[in-house]
């Protein structure tokens, strides 16, 4: 786009055409600093650090459900009005934290599939869990459980949210 307007820019220029050149030239100062901001925006939420990765159980401190993490956002990405019925702005964060898409487990609430977590709402399992968890997705989203507990993610989730694999080998109890 901007290539673009650098070629107009140099016609315009050419014909003498100035008032379209200054035209021109404003639109390509405002479409690098766009750019330039974008980038920026970018690079912050590439290094952005999330307290829970692909495959983590957790529990939710406020719903008391049980749940998978399969995906993650570096801020709240739901509509403002989705953002203000579910009172976001009123967290210790707000919206500008990691938000979770969460597996909710089918015994716990069984009309409530995937939730949108935001991360100081989740608690994370003292130790191993692998306690019971029931959910429709598990067998397309993951490979199985490791020896925490917590659950792999196939390569494709992955490599959505270019998370390395974790997994935690069985422990060996004859040991």
């Amino acid at each position: 786009m901007i290539r673009l307007r650098w070629a107009n820019l140099q016609k315009a220029v050419e014909a003498e055409n100035y008032a379209l050149a200054a035209e021109l030239r404003d639109e390509i100062n405002k479409l690098e600093a766009e750019s330039l901001a974008a980038s920026a925006n970018a690079l912050v939420y590439e290094n952005i650090q999330y307290a829970f990765r692909l495959g983590q159980k957790g529990r939710h401190k406020v719903f008391v459900y049980s749940g998978v993490i399969c995906g993650m956002d570096p801020v709240c990405c739901i509509s403002s009005s989705l953002r203000e019925s579910a009172c976001i702005d009123k967290l210790t964060r707000g919206s500008n934290q990691p938000f979770y898409q969460v597996l909710v487990d089918v015994h716990v609430d069984p009309d409530l599939l995937v939730a949108y977590a935001p991360e100081e709402n989740l608690l994370a399992p003292d130790g191993p869990n692998k306690g019971r968890f029931d959910h429709p997705y598990l067998s397309f989203l993951f490979y199985g459980m490791d020896g925490a507990g917590d659950y792999i993610p196939i390569k494709q989730l992955r490599e959505k949210y270019n998370r390395p694999r974790h997994e935690v080998p069985p422990i060996d109890e004859d040991a």
